[in-house]
């Protein structure tokens, strides 16, 4: 008799009915819709982004975990295996949906005015219009009060001038959620993409996140009217909520790919022989293959739990900062130690391994490096704030 690294934890019996469901109903639709066409579309760095956004968008995945306009409203714990599922699949594919509904949808609907919801939210949930979040800069990652772009008022209207990097969707977005510094410190603005002087390229030469699209936006005298701005957002206050959502479901999202790996490489070792008898036999393999099993199994313990705290509204973002610390971390090592039973074959696109490896090399990073977390962490065992100078 076998387990899966879910059994061996018993995860299901911590889900209702209905996160079961939900999570099935994504399954099966990635299975269909998606898995068969991740290693072209890592091969090419190429995704058909519109048209999966409609897909996702039909499931009720886009913004799921908000309420009204179009959005599904599910509990938070849903939303996380939702993330988790799609990064199963692909950690670009998961980028997508989070940017969308983490990041530019939630701004809106969190700081935005009623005609801004009105004009953008529906859409957005069904995948008809696209979003992207505009934060970090070319020289402003992990500092983002840095920032250099400026948004002036002239008249009636807001000019923006600026660039921002690394910016998931910005390439095909409708509408780009962009946060510049003014008068009256760092206050953000819906800007459709079709307004003159606003501009955006994808960075070529990935090697990680290659079936996604990353772009650099270019703002030159990009003027908006006076009500483009959020209403609700004040400072960096407002963007770091942002940041906070997205990193929620990179707390369940990166314990999909490092269970696709650790499944991988289970099933590998047992159909791989060497010295006459499958490699799952050898004891240096069962010992990773159980350390891979109880860190996944652990980092996933540790998303429900903390799905659990956000559905009570008791999470704190030093709480996040800890789920996204761990599980990036952990993940991106299940993901290097498979690789490594794989051998050989770990390093072609014919297994997932590698592609969710080179992946998880991104996640590891963005949303808040791995230091960063880590002083976040310190900071609230401490009460010293060692990234400030």
């Amino acid at each position: 008799m076998t387990m899966t690294p879910d059994e061996l934890f018993d995860l299901d019996s911590l889900l209702n009915d209905e996160q079961r469901a939900m999570r099935e109903v994504v399954r099966r639709y990635l299975d269909a819709e998606v898995r068969p066409y991740l290693r072209a579309w890592f091969g090419s760095g190429e995704l058909p982004a519109r048209e999966l956004a409609l897909g996702l968008g039909e499931l009720g995945l886009l913004g799921m975990h908000l309420t009204g306009y179009g959005c599904a409203g599910t509990d938070a714990v849903s939303y996380g295996l939702a993330c988790l599922e799609l990064e199963a699949a692909d950690s670009g594919v998961r980028s997508l949906v989070s940017v969308q509904g983490s990041l530019a949808m939630f701004a809106i609907w969190r700081f935005g005015s009623e005609e801004q919801k009105q004009q953008w939210l529906p859409r957005m949930a069904t995948g008809e219009a696209i979003g992207c979040f505009g934060l970090t800069e070319p020289d402003f990652g992990s500092n983002p009060s840095g920032m250099r772009t400026r948004a002036v008022r002239d008249g009636d209207d807001w000019v923006i001038n600026g660039s921002k990097m690394w910016i998931t969707n910005g390439s095909i977005a409708d509408v780009a959620v962009v946060w510049a510094r003014t008068d009256d410190g760092i206050r953000g603005f819906v800007v459709p993409t079709d307004t003159t002087g606003f501009s955006a390229r994808d960075v070529g030469d990935k090697m990680s996140l290659r079936a996604s699209v990353t772009s650099e936006l270019a703002l030159t005298d990009v003027r908006v009217p006076a009500d483009a701005m959020l209403p609700e957002a004040r400072g960096l206050r407002g963007p770091l909520s942002c940041l906070d959502e997205a990193r929620f479901g990179i707390v369940f999202g990166t314990m999909g790919a490092a269970r696709d790996c650790l499944e991988v490489a289970i099933d590998y070792s047992r159909s791989r022989i060497q010295f006459d008898r499958p490699i799952a036999g050898f004891q240096l393999t069962q010992a990773k293959l159980a350390d891979m099993a109880l860190e996944y199994g652990k980092g996933t313990l540790l998303a429900l739990h903390l799905g659990g705290l956000k559905d009570a509204g008791r999470i704190s973002a030093a709480q996040i900062s800890t789920g996204k610390l761990n599980n990036a971390r952990a993940a991106l090592q299940i993901a290097r130690t498979a690789r490594g039973i794989l051998g050989g074959n770990g390093i072609t696109l014919e297994y997932p391994v590698i592609r969710h490896m080179n992946n998880l090399e991104s996640v590891y990073t963005y949303e808040g490096t791995n230091e960063i977390h880590t002083l976040v962490v310190g900071q609230a065992l401490t009460g010293e704030a060692a990234y400030v100078g």
